[in-house]
């Protein structure tokens, strides 16, 4: 008996130690599932913060649109679209409410500057050369494509040749097929260096048709002899801006042209560039202006070429000091010899625009250079945390030549 009660009381105490254990392991796994967890919510917190912020992102996306009736709301093709002077109009005409395609192969436009429009309903991005035929339906086309500015169009002058040309007729196919109305957005280097002063319509332009900038100012040129014949000769309906220097939010920082150059070389305390002796002058118009100015002539009945251009004229030394005293830059100024074909007066005449478009520039030139000042200000920040600053780029001239355009 004594025998058998020991042996019950030890399994008694085994099955105890056991069921002990196991409680314990029990309890621990418990213990250790609650900690997994914990560390789980602790890792997904921020993605729900993320998540909820992106929600919000997506209902806040897009800037305000008109709401158009389908009689009134057109159809708009615009090359060159995602461009400094084409991303304004962009967001001008999605504002109004039309239905925006954009064209561009991004040679020097950019998707972001577009960006804020993507999977909006009325726009639509395609990336495409316009050298190559297109084929939609559209009832308006602004034919933007073209580098504008002299590092850019001289970096490949055949390939600038081919857009204002064999682009220009494709554009004008297009136009012909669809019937649509094309604006060609021509430039004032169509006048060349001017012997008239101011530059008005009627002027035929004093241009070297060989020299390192005749691949732009020719190539517009024969782009608008192409609009005239499509017009005379298939009846397409035509409007020509002859656009002059033009400044503002989303220009390339080093693109060569004077106002970036003198921004970026105040921003960053580096000497301004000034070639030749700073006397030659330029008249500059803020994009939006021009933005105005090119909706009102594709939409008004004027058919001859119309010059679009602030006539404030300033010397570039005048210029630069300008935007030294605005960027409040200690920078000096340097001279450097003169630049080839470089035009010595620049100054639109606007009468024809004041009466047949009712329309003239009203964004002061100090006004404009500080939202342009603060725009390069932002991306040099921007550029500062990639590691990345950029330095203004010469032209590719001759005899290692820059020229102010």
């Amino acid at each position: 008996m004594n025998r058998k009660f020991f042996v019950d009381y030890v399994l008694c105490v085994a099955r105890g130690a056991v069921w002990g254990n196991f409680v314990n392991m029990r309890s621990l796994q418990e213990n250790g599932d609650l900690k997994v967890e914990s560390k789980i919510e602790e890792a997904v917190a921020p993605l729900r913060e993320k998540i909820k912020d992106l929600e919000k992102s997506f209902t806040q996306k897009y800037p305000p649109v008109k709401f158009l009736s389908e009689k009134d709301r057109k159809r708009i093709l615009i090359t060159g679209g995602a461009g400094f002077v084409g991303s304004h109009l962009t967001d001008k005409l999605m504002m109004d409410g039309h239905e925006v395609t954009v064209v561009d192969n991004f040679f020097t436009g950019r998707k972001r500057n577009v960006e804020h429009w993507i999977g909006h309903e009325n726009f639509e991005l395609i990336n495409h050369d316009v050298v190559e035929p297109l084929y939609i339906e559209v009832d308006q086309i602004y034919h933007l494509a073209s580098p504008a500015s002299p590092p850019n169009y001289m970096y490949n002058p055949i390939k600038t040749l081919k857009t204002n040309t064999i682009g220009t007729l494709n554009m004008l196919g297009l136009a012909k097929r669809v019937g649509a109305r094309l604006l060609l957005a021509s430039t004032s280097e169509v006048y060349g260096d001017p012997e008239v002063h101011p530059q008005n319509e009627d002027y035929w332009g004093h241009v070297n048709p060989i020299g390192p900038r005749a691949c732009y100012d020719e190539g517009k040129r024969v782009a608008e002899t192409m609009c005239y014949a499509y017009m005379k000769q298939e009846g397409v309906e035509v409007r020509v801006a002859r656009i002059f220097n033009t400044f503002g939010p989303r220009m390339h920082m080093n693109d060569g042209r004077v106002v970036s150059n003198f921004i970026l070389q105040a921003l960053q305390g580096e000497p301004l560039t000034v070639y030749g002796p700073g006397t030659q002058t330029r008249a500059f118009q803020y994009v939006s202006d021009l933005v105005n100015g090119l909706v009102a002539l594709m939409n008004s009945n004027v058919s001859s070429p119309v010059n679009l251009g602030n006539p404030e004229e300033h010397t570039i030394l005048e210029f630069a000091q300008l935007i030294k005293k605005l960027v409040g830059s200690g920078s000096e100024i340097q001279f450097l010899s003169e630049a080839q074909d470089d035009p010595q007066k620049r100054k639109p005449d606007i009468r024809k625009a004041k009466l047949m478009l009712g329309w003239e520039p009203v964004v002061p030139l100090e006004e404009g250079l500080n939202k342009a000042i603060h725009y390069f200000r932002k991306e040099l920040e921007y550029q500062a945390n990639n590691q990345y600053i950029p330095k203004p780029k010469p032209a590719r001239m001759k005899k290692g030549r820059t020229r102010h355009n």
